[in-house]
C-alpha cells in the first residue's frame, strides 16, 4: 500500500514541495508543475511533457537539460486541467515555440490541446504529440486509440534531445512522432496499486496469475494468465512487441524493462536476462537498454517491456547526454546562456514555503488562484438566481464528499479509480468560487463562470475540464442582467451546459459516460418545463430519469475513455460519470424545492 502521506487530498502538493526543497539547484516551481531552473535560451524550442502523478520519475523528475524543459504536474492518475498545462507551458516557452508531449488519454487529450490552442493565441507556436505505445490497448488498426505507458519516456527523452541539439519546431515535432510510431510496449501485473488513503487496491490479481495488458494509471490488464516464470514472461513480453514490429524497421533498437513501483530491480535483471538472449536470437542489436523504474504506477507490482526500432537519428538522440533528478547519461555540456530564472513572489523554490499552509499549495507547484477582476453586478434576479446556484454547489459538493468512495470503487472496474476525487476536488472548488462572486453581487452567468472555471482548474482529468465546460455554458444561458429567469431559461441554459458536454468530449449517448444520463435529464427538463410544471417539480422528475438512464449504463460497454480497453470488465457496473451527476442532478433537486 501507499502508507507514507499526511494528507491523501495534498499528496501531490506535499509531494512536489518536497521534490522542489531536494533538487532547487535544477529545477523551480511554477503553477501547474515544475520547469527548469535556467530559462529557455533564446531559439530552443521548449519541450514540456507532463500527465498525472504516481508516476515517478515520469513527469517531473525528467525535467533538464538534454530532456525536458517542463512538466505539468496533475494529481493522482488525473489528467492536469489546461489551466495548469498553459501555465507551465508559457513559463517554459522561449523564442521558438512549444512541444507537448503526454500519454493518449481523453482528459490529456482534452486539456493539453485547450492549452495548445490558448498559447496559440498568444502568439506561442505550441504543437502536442500524444503517445501510442500500448499494444494492449487497441488492435493495430485503431492504433491511434492506443494509451502512452513507459513508451512516454522514450518520446519525451527524444523530442527533448533533439531540441537541445537546435531543431526547430517542425523538425522536433516530427521525430517526436516517429518515435511513437517506432515504439510498442507491452506489460503484465502482479498486483494493483492504492492510491493514498485507500483502503485497498483499485484491482486485485488471484494468487498464481497475472493481469496482461495493464494501464499506468492502476488500470487492471485487458487479459489474465497463470504466472509464469521469469524466463516465461522474458518469452511472452518479447514475442507479443515483435509480433508489431513496424514495417521497414532494421535490426537494431533499444528496450526499456520497466518497473512499475513494487518489482525489485533483482526481478527485473532476472527477466533482462531472457529478454536479453531472446532479442539476440532474433538478429536485434540492443542499443543502450534500460532496466528499472522509469515510469511508474505508484506501488503496482508488474513490469512492462518497450522495444524502439531504431534508425540513427533515433539512436543518436536516445544516447545523447541528459541530466535531470532522475535520470542522466554522459556529461551535457554547460552553457553560458542558461540564466537562472528569477524566483517569483511564492515560487516553490524557496525552501522557506515547504511548511504545508494551505496558501503555500500553488508555489508547491499547483495552480495558484487566478486573480481575476470583481464581476459585474447582476440584475436582481440574476443576483437571486445566482444566491440558488450558490447553494445548488454547496449540495453538490456535499453529495460528491458522501459518494466519493463509493465513486473511486465503480470507476476502477475498468477505469483508474480516480472519478470521486476528481469530483471532490472539483465540486468543492466550484462552490467556493461561486460563492465569492456571489458575496461580490455578480450575477447568475458570473457565478457559474467562476465556479467552471474553478472546477476545471482544480480537479483536471476528463470530468473536470467537462463538468467547467458545462457550468461555463450553463451560466451563459443564463446571463447577468435578465429581469425575470423562467423554468425555461434554466431548461434552455441546461441545454446549452449539454451542447458544451457534446462539442467538447464528442461522446454519444450509448458510450458509456456521462452523457448518458445527461441527456435524459436535459430532455425530460425541457419536456416538464414545456408542459408549465413548475421548475423544481420539472428538475426532481428530471433527476429521476436521469438515476434511471445512469442505473441503466450498467448494461453497456464503453466506447472512449480509459475503460474501453477493459469493456468486458464493465459491464454490470454502472458508468462512474453517469452515476455521479445522477447524484448531482438529485442533490439540486432538494436544493430547488427549499427555494421555493
Amino acid at each position: 500500500m501507499t502508507r507514507l502521506y499526511d494528507d491523501p487530498s495534498t499528496f501531490t502538493d506535499d509531494m512536489l514541495a518536497g521534490f522542489l526543497d531536494v533538487h532547487r539547484d535544477t529545477v523551480t516551481g511554477v503553477p501547474g508543475g515544475v520547469v527548469r531552473a535556467t530559462e529557455t535560451p533564446p531559439g530552443k524550442v521548449a519541450v514540456v511533457v507532463g500527465g498525472g502523478s504516481g508516476h515517478y520519475p515520469a513527469f517531473c523528475g525528467v525535467v533538464g537539460p538534454g530532456f525536458a524543459d517542463g512538466a505539468v504536474v496533475g494529481n493522482i492518475f488525473t489528467s492536469p486541467s489546461a489551466q495548469d498545462a498553459y501555465a507551465v507551458g508559457r513559463a517554459a516557452a522561449g523564442t521558438a515555440g512549444l512541444l507537448f508531449s503526454t500519454g493518449n488519454y481523453a482528459g490529456d487529450v482534452m486539456n493539453f490541446t485547450l492549452a495548445q490552442q490558448r498559447l496559440s493565441q498568444e502568439g506561442i507556436d505550441t504543437r502536442v504529440v500524444f503517445v501510442t505505445d500500448d499494444i494492449a490497448s487497441a488492435p493495430e488498426s485503431e492504433i491511434g486509440d492506443r494509451r502512452g505507458i513507459a513508451g512516454d519516456f522514450v518520446v519525451f527523452k527524444v523530442a527533448g534531445a533533439a531540441a537541445e541539439e537546435g531543431y526547430d519546431l517542425d523538425a522536433v515535432e516530427r521525430v517526436a512522432r516517429h518515435a511513437n510510431a517506432r515504439t510498442r510496449t507491452l506489460g503484465v501485473a502482479f498486483d494493483g496499486c492504492t492510491l493514498p488513503g485507500g483502503a485497498a487496491p483499485l484491482f486485485t490479481v488471484p494468487q498464481g496469475r497475472m493481469g496482461v495488458g495493464l494501464g499506468i494509471h492502476g488500470e487492471p490488464g485487458v487479459g489474465e494468465d497463470a504466472l509464469p516464470t521469469a524466463a516465461d514472461l522474458a518469452r511472452r513480453l518479447v514475442s507479443g512487441v515483435l509480433a508489431e514490429k513496424p514495417a521497414g524497421s532494421g535490426d537494431r533498437v533499444t528496450a526499456i524493462l520497466n518497473g512499475l513501483g513494487t518489482t525489485k530491480y533483482e526481478e527485473l535483471f532476472v527477466v533482462w536476462r531472457t529478454v536479453a538472449r531472446l532479442l539476440a536470437k532474433e538478429g536485434l542489436e540492443v542499443v543502450a537498454p534500460e532496466v528499472g523504474e522509469l515510469v511508474t504506477s505508484l506501488d503496482m507490482a508488474g513490469c512492462s517491456l518497450t522495444l524502439v526500432f531504431l534508425d540513427d537519428e533515433l539512436e543518436r538522440l536516445w544516447c545523447a547526454p541528459a541530466d535531470t533528478p532522475a535520470f542522466r547519461r554522459g556529461r551535457v555540456e554547460a552553457r553560458a546562456e542558461f540564466r537562472r530564472r528569477a524566483a517569483a513572489p511564492g515560487d516553490a523554490g524557496s525552501r522557506d514555503r515547504l511548511d504545508g499552509r494551505p496558501d503555500d499549495l500553488a508555489g508547491a507547484g499547483r495552480s495558484a488562484e487566478p486573480s481575476v477582476a470583481a464581476p459585474p453586478p447582476g440584475s436582481p434576479a440574476s443576483r437571486a438566481c445566482a444566491q440558488v446556484a450558490v447553494s445548488a454547489l454547496e449540495a453538490i459538493a456535499a453529495a460528491m464528499a458522501g459518494a466519493e468512495a463509493e465513486l473511486g470503487r465503480i470507476d476502477a472496474v475498468a477505469g483508474d479509480g480516480d472519478h470521486g476525487r476528481g469530483m471532490v476536488k472539483g465540486s468543492s472548488a466550484a462552490f467556493a468560487a461561486g460563492r465569492a462572486a456571489a458575496g461580490a453581487g455578480a450575477g447568475a452567468q458570473s457565478v457559474l463562470l467562476a465556479a467552471g472555471e474553478a472546477w476545471a482548474a482544480k480537479a483536471g482529468g476528463t470530468s473536470g475540464v467537462l463538468w467547467g465546460a458545462v457550468l461555463c455554458a450553463v451560466g451563459r444561458g443564463l446571463g447577468d442582467d435578465r429581469e425575470k429567469i423562467t423554468g425555461s431559461d434554466v431548461a434552455d441554459a441546461v441545454a446549452a451546459g449539454l451542447k458544451a458536454l457534446l462539442d467538447l468530449g464528442k461522446a454519444q449517448p450509448g458510450d458509456k459516460t456521462m452523457v448518458d444520463a445527461f441527456v435524459p435529464f436535459c430532455e425530460a427538463l425541457t419536456e416538464h418545463v414545456g408542459s408549465r410544471a413548475e421548475l423544481p417539480a420539472a428538475w426532481r422528475e428530471s433527476a429521476r430519469a436521469c438515476e434511471s438512464a445512469a442505473e441503466a449504463t450498467a448494461g453497456l460497454r464503453p466506447r472512449v475513455g480509459r475503460a474501453r480497453p477493459l469493456a468486458e470488465r464493465s459491464v454490470g457496473t454502472p458508468d462512474a460519470g453517469a452515476t455521479s451527476f445522477a447524484l448531482c442532478a438529485l442533490a439540486v433537486a432538494d436544493v430547488l424545492e427549499r427555494a421555493r
